[in-house]
Formats: C-alpha cells, sequence, structure tokens
C-alpha cells in the first residue's frame, strides 16, 4: 500500500494540453494527424509529452475510433534492398501523417502471404501495402468484405482495376533488351527470380520475349533459367547459362546480376568484351561492383512515399485519383557492350 501512494499519477490527456496551453484536440492532433498542426505548437506539444512521460492508450483510442492508425505492409523478402529503401520511404510518409507501419515478409509463399494479411486484418489494420497483384482472388474479396482498402505496390498493370503504385515490368524488361539488341546481339539468356506467386518476374520475362518478336529473334535464341534471390544464385545460374554460349544475358534483379559478375571473373570471362550481362532495380552495390553494373533504375523512393500518401487517402476515405505509374530508366554503366564480332563466328 506505502508503495502505492508514492507512486506518480499516471499522466493523462488533459495534463499535456493544461502544461502545453492548448487544447485536448490539439494534444491529439499531434498524435494522430501531424501534419495538420503547426511545427511550433506540435514541438511544444511533443515536448510535455516527453516531460511528462505521457504514452497515449492507443488501444481506448481504436475502440472508440474504430481505426488503429497502423498501416500493414508484406513484402516478399526482407533480403532484398530494393524492398527496404521503398519501405524506408513508406515508413517516413506514414509517421509524418501519423500512421504506424506493421511489415511481415511472406518468403515469396503464397499461403504465408495469406496468413499475414489475415493476422494484420484481425490486429486491427486499416488499410494494406502488398507487393504484386498475383494472388488468389479469395483474398481480395475477403479485404473487401471487411472493408479494408488495399494498394499494390512495385508494379503497374493499366488492364487490372486493383489500384497501384509502381510501373511497368514488361516494358521496362522490354526497353533494356532493344538495347541489349540494338548493340548485335542474338543468343541471349536470362537469369530470373522464381516467377511462381512472382508476377513482376513474369512481367520481365515477358518483356524479354516482346523485344525478341519485335527484333525478329527466335525463342530458341533465348535461354532462361530461374532461382531463388541471392548472389550465390546467381553465381550458379550463369555457370548454367553459359552452356549455351550467350553474348548477353540478363537478369530479372541486380542481385543475381552480381552474382554472375562474380562467376564470370572466376571463370576468366571479359565483360562486356566476352559476354554482356545487366541487371534490374539499380541498387546501391551496382555503381561499385567492377566493371559497375548496366542496370534499370526503379524509383523506390518515390514509390514508397507515393504508396503511402495514397493509402492514408484511401483510410481517411478521401478521393483517389486512380493507379500511379512512376517511370523507369536505364542506366548505362561497363557491363554492357557491341557483341565482339569474333564471337558471331562461335
Amino acid at each position: 500500500m506505502k508503495r502505492r501512494a508514492m507512486m506518480k499519477p499516471t499522466p493523462t490527456l488533459h495534463d499535456v494540453a493544461r502544461m502545453a496551453e492548448v487544447s485536448t484536440a490539439t494534444v491529439s492532433r499531434c498524435f494522430n494527424f501531424p501534419d495538420q498542426v503547426s511545427e511550433a505548437t506540435r514541438d511544444r506539444v511533443m515536448a510535455v509529452v516527453k516531460e511528462l512521460g505521457y504514452a497515449p492508450n492507443f488501444g481506448a483510442r481504436a475502440m472508440a475510433a474504430r481505426r488503429t492508425n497502423t498501416i500493414g505492409a508484406i513484402i516478399p523478402t526482407m533480403e532484398n534492398a530494393v524492398f527496404a529503401r521503398g519501405l524506408q520511404a513508406f515508413q517516413e510518409e506514414l509517421h509524418a501523417s501519423g500512421y504506424t507501419m506493421l511489415v511481415a515478409s511472406s518468403s515469396y509463399q503464397a499461403d504465408l502471404e495469406e496468413a499475414q494479411i489475415r493476422a494484420l486484418v484481425a490486429r486491427g489494420a486499416d488499410a494494406l501495402l502488398l507487393i504484386g497483384h498475383d494472388r488468389d482472388p479469395e483474398i481480395y474479396r475477403f479485404l473487401d468484405a471487411q472493408g479494408v482498402p488495399v494498394l499494390v505496390a512495385w508494379a503497374y498493370d493499366p488492364a487490372l482495376s486493383r489500384l497501384s503504385v509502381g510501373f511497368d515490368n514488361a516494358a521496362a524488361m522490354q526497353a533494356l533488351t532493344a538495347e541489349v539488341i540494338a548493340l548485335g546481339h542474338r543468343r541471349l539468356a536470362l537469369i530470373s527470380a522464381e516467377i511462381e506467386h512472382n508476377d513482376r518476374a513474369r512481367a520481365r520475362l515477358d518483356g524479354v520475349h516482346a523485344a525478341m518478336r519485335l527484333a525478329g529473334l527466335a525463342e530458341a535464341d533465348l535461354t532462361v533459367v530461374t532461382r531463388p534471390y541471392g548472389i550465390e544464385n546467381g553465381s550458379q545460374a550463369f555457370a548454367e547459362v553459359m552452356q549455351a554460349s550467350p553474348t548477353a544475358v540478363l537478369c530479372t534483379n541486380d542481385v543475381l546480376a552480381l552474382g554472375a559478375l562474380r562467376r564470370a571473373r572466376e571463370m576468366g570471362i571479359a565483360v562486356p568484351d566476352d559476354v554482356s550481362i545487366c541487371g534490374f532495380d539499380d541498387i546501391e552495390l551496382a555503381e561499385v561492383a567492377f566493371p559497375p553494373l548496366t542496370t534499370v533504375h526503379v524509383p523506390h523512393t518515390d514509390m514508397g512515399r507515393t504508396a503511402a500518401k495514397t493509402l492514408v487517402r484511401m483510410v481517411r476515405g478521401l478521393e483517389v485519383a486512380g493507379s500511379r505509374e512512376l517511370k523507369t530508366r536505364i542506366v548505362h554503366r561497363g557491363t554492357l557492350g557491341p557483341i565482339n564480332p569474333a564471337l558471331t563466328q562461335r
């Protein structure tokens, strides 16, 4: 009893408001919608919050408002720097609007992603960010029935009605392949991420095929090997595709391309003199590789910020213009060059 009597009373919202000389509504906005409060007022309120040790009762607030101010994001893997960069921007933008991000990784397993979706909804996530469109339609019906807004990222397909913020994977890879072909390459290889439950990888494969058809190349001119994400997997795949003697090897992500580049050095194959290698994503390591990797730049940071702004509008019931397509571009570095005339004799 003595110990309980000595304990300080728990600070309340009213205590913060009185000490900061603002209304309780302003204190609430500082937590829920900080972008709606002036910086000076917000700083004063948060200084009082820190001094008093006040912690808002999010559980009670969520029950009253039927909203938790949390947004879930389910990504295929946490090992890919591409997703990390986009999610960092996504989280920063959510925080600025008073939302918290909950993140899960599905390891490219459809059943695990479904379980994570249901778990996040059960925990009261106000909305979800999902990567790519490829999943059982029943999942979308479940989310619609629960009234949970969903946004797809890292993919843009105007033929699909589901809202997305991303880029045209097929068009981006088609543009890269067209440049490879324009440099004289006719025997091509593709090291691809696994395409099951991965519409981005399938679209990039479609982009390669589209460029080849326009150039009059046959499907037999392309060797395709699929591997899980990883440098070592890219290295093993490169050794395999080189048995078909391609003059250019395209990869559906930079990590596989970096593995291919490493194996080329180990095999004594000069890049790009003996074979060209291209990646996709433009991660930081692409620029410092030797030679620096030619790749497709994806606007991950812009995509994360735009996705967060869109989902916040959806949660608040505000109008959303529609799906947003972001542009990619080819970054020319040192691993793509014209075909060596001597290679045409092989």
